[in-house]
């Protein structure tokens, strides 16, 4: 039986390749979000420890350069607050963008892995009609031998 070579075996690898790199992309461009996201949270924490110490510095005796300071950290961390924002959606259009290219390749994988599987098939359809094209030889010279034998032994008296 020949052996199955499907002849675009080197695009498949390829895509193969690609395919691996797009997940690594992806996989990158989903922890860069979630180092965005994890600095925002720790900004918006530190935000409402600055609120929760406004609160005390409001409470008692009052100290106006101390709540002056707090009150500029405050606004200083809503500035922060507002660019890390801007931050966490550009990564999440770097996400979106690494989850479509990601999706595309493995489309492009899938479509090359059912043509070779196509080509399979089809390589073992013309591997059974070779083998019965070969065994209808056989059966006919067995045939022919057979015929052959039986003539000889029956010479006319």
């Amino acid at each position: 039986m020949a052996r199955f070579r499907y002849s675009m075996q080197s695009i498949l690898n390829i895509k193969m390749k690609l395919e691996t790199q797009a997940k690594q992309e992806f996989s990158a461009a989903k922890a860069a979000l979630d180092e965005e996201e994890r600095r925002l949270q720790a900004l918006v924490d530190r935000k409402k420890g600055y609120e929760q110490e406004r609160k005390r510095l409001l409470e008692g005796t009052l100290n106006l350069r101390k709540i002056e300071e707090n009150k500029t950290a405050i606004l200083c961390m809503e500035d922060y607050i507002e660019k890390q924002r801007f931050n966490v959606e550009d990564a999440k259009r770097n996400l979106e963008k690494a989850r479509q290219r990601l999706e595309e390749v493995i489309m492009e994988r899938k479509t090359h892995e059912k043509l070779k599987e196509k080509a399979f098939q089809q390589f073992l359809m013309e591997e059974k009609k070779q083998e019965s094209k070969e065994i209808d030889q056989l059966t006919s010279y067995t045939y022919g031998q057979r015929r052959s034998l039986e003539d000889r032994v029956q010479v006319p008296v």
